[in-house]
């Protein structure tokens, strides 16, 4: 079984739950591997409002260009 290794960790994008879930989707959509932070503390504090804070969407360091390219072209 592979397993995932996240070394050097950098920011692509910053929103609610739902929008973090979409652009990990797309990201891993596209070949790159992602990470969600701050998921559960967001569902926690506000399951049925926009009111939580913030979830990050993150990468390797090394897949940052591509990564914020492939957000950066996505659809609205």
């Amino acid at each position: 079984m592979e397993e995932n290794v996240f070394e050097s960790l950098v920011e692509v994008f910053r929103g609610n739950l739902w929008e973090a879930e979409l652009i990990k989707g797309l990201l891993e959509s596209a070949g790159v591997e992602s990470m969600i932070k701050d998921e559960t503390l967001s569902a926690v504090t506000s399951p049925y409002a926009n009111m939580g804070g913030n979830v990050l969407v993150l990468v390797n360091k090394e897949e940052e260009v591509y990564a914020k390219e492939v957000v950066a072209r996505r659809s609205v």
